[in-house]
């Protein structure tokens, strides 16, 4: 099983990291995007819980980002996206 840190750095280390797939995206759309680490652990943790190692990330991520990414051509042009603790557990 991957550790908490070990998950992190899958999401954000390799040269195609998942965190990176979605900046990358919300460039295309001339906003950007950051995680921050608060988010990255939260992350994590419930990749965790579903206890099925990397693969679990993506889930995750696409759990909360899908609706952001559907209405992402209709938002603020040059705008600057944050996804907190709050965004993945679902409070905000």
């Amino acid at each position: 099983p991957l550790d908490e840190s070990a998950l992190i750095r899958i999401l954000t280390e390799p040269r195609n990291a998942l965190v990176a797939q979605y900046q990358k995206l919300f460039e295309f759309e001339n906003a950007k995007l950051e995680f921050t680490e608060t988010a990255l652990r939260a992350i994590a943790e419930k990749a965790q819980k579903r206890d099925t190692g990397a693969r679990a990330l993506r889930a995750v991520v696409e759990e909360f980002m899908l609706p952001y990414m559907f209405e992402l051509p209709d938002l603020e042009k040059n705008g600057e996206y944050r996804v907190t603790r709050e965004v993945v557990v679902g409070e905000e």
